[in-house]
């Protein structure tokens, strides 16, 4: 017997796309429509696939609702997986459990849609696919234990599935929530674990396929490329392929520019045009909001941070003829073409300078020392800007790294320019 089944998580109904009001000419109306109607598209994709169920691992909402209008929009939607005998199985993550609606008797779920306990495991089976899917959601927001052992064993002669919403082994700007490890999930014996809480695709394993399908829609600037479910296809009781399907209706990119080629400063932006105009084919006809990064020793360094807002603009120009681009930022980190072996050589402040970044830089103890000293300065800053995407994460050494290089990219031309120049 061989079937499908599409596994999604995270999918954050109505949530707010964050810090779309700090830019002008963002396209907000659009964005904040996203999350709908990329779950339209999840729709879309089960029927099209014809699969014989859903599974929603966690986070299907995205805290307390505003209103009661986010709950009747899902269910609206899964009634037509419900009419086509598509069924739905899904367990509640952190974000669900801290709604207060969720948890509320007047939101009534269809038959066929499936929201398992979040006391104890439970097991739910379709016997006429021979499939047993054990799942439990969270019963509170901050659920630090590790739940998969409270899950049973396999069921002999059946194809298992575990549904699980996880921080696994831990991931960078991920709560540690229900942490468990890749062995003890092995050790249940399912066929194939449907993760969810990580924001990005990965397999942690094939046999079995322990998997983070990643979020359905990218919600700000660090969840970029594609996002969607996975498409699961089982042919006698093992998994036969997992693909992924892109269902997202915004799309987040970061388009990398090279200047070292670039002989002026209007070559570097007929290099971003052509970045973007690709960027652009790559994500079909969704909207796409790019941060464009330009990087490189270039001899239009100089053009270029000398009046870098006229450049912004011209970039941002170029953008808007392909219509469904916006450019949510552009950071200039070019460097003049300096040769800096010769100039750390030099017993002058220039090269004391360039010697005492290089050294920091690959000095892990020294670091630390300064992101600690960060720490009591990042503790009083407000909750809302650490969380958002211009949050200066001073309490990162890749951070530190990054501001040692931006020194030396941008102090060390106006250094030279200063009469340093040998």
């Amino acid at each position: 017997m061989e079937f499908k089944f599409v596994h999604a998580a995270d999918i954050h109904l109505d949530s707010p796309l964050r810090g779309l009001d700090r830019y002008e000419g963002a396209p907000a109306d659009r964005m904040r429509g996203a999350t709908r109607r990329a779950f339209e598209n999840l729709m879309r994709l089960c029927l099209d696939e014809e699969a014989a169920f859903l599974l929603i691992a966690g986070d299907l909402y995205d805290g307390d609702w505003p209103d009661y209008n986010t709950g009747l929009f899902f269910l609206s939607q899964v009634k037509r997986l419900r009419d086509a005998g598509i069924g739905v199985y899904m367990i509640r993550g952190n974000h669900d459990a801290q709604s207060h609606l969720t948890k509320s008797l007047s939101l009534r779920l269809p038959s066929g849609i499936h929201d398992l306990s979040t006391a104890k495991a439970e097991t739910k089976e379709i016997e006429a696919l021979g499939v047993a899917i054990h799942g439990r959601g969270y019963p509170k927001w901050d659920t630090k234990e590790d739940l998969s052992l409270t899950y049973p064993t396999a069921r002999p002669g059946y194809f298992n599935i575990g549904l699980l919403h996880t921080c696994a082994d831990g991931r960078d700007g991920h709560a540690g929530y229900a942490p468990c490890k890749v062995d003890g999930l092995v050790s249940r014996g399912y066929d194939y674990w449907a993760l969810g809480h990580v924001h990005a695709r990965e397999v942690l394993r094939e046999e079995p396929w322990i998997v983070f399908p990643g979020n359905l829609q990218g919600r700000h600037a660090r969840e970029v490329g594609p996002k969607g479910a996975s498409v699961v296809t089982v042919e006698d009781n093992a998994v036969k392929a997992v693909e992924h399907r892109a269902v997202d209706d915004v799309r987040w990119a970061r388009c990398e520019v090279d200047a070292s080629a670039a002989a002026s400063a209007d070559d570097v932006v007929d290099l971003v045009r052509i970045s973007l105009e690709r960027a652009a084919e790559a994500a079909s006809d969704r909207t796409l909001s790019v941060r464009v990064m330009v990087h490189g020793a270039t001899d239009a360094h100089a053009a270029l941070s000398h009046d870098v807002e006229k450049y912004r603009q011209e970039i941002r120009a170029r953008a808007n003829d392909l219509e469904t681009v916006w450019v949510e930022k552009i950071k200039v980190t070019t460097r003049a073409r300096v040769g800096l072996s010769t100039l750390m050589d030099r017993d002058d402040p220039v090269g004391g300078l360039l010697r005492s970044l290089r050294a920091l830089r690959q000095d892990e103890a020294a670091l630390a020392s300064h992101t600690r000293h960060f720490k009591e300065l990042t503790d009083k800053l407000p909750k809302e800007y650490l969380q958002s995407d211009e949050a200066l994460r001073l309490t990162e050494a890749a951070t530190v790294r990054d501001l040692l290089d931006d020194i030396e990219s941008f102090l060390l031309p106006e250094l030279l320019a200063g009469g340093l120049e040998s």
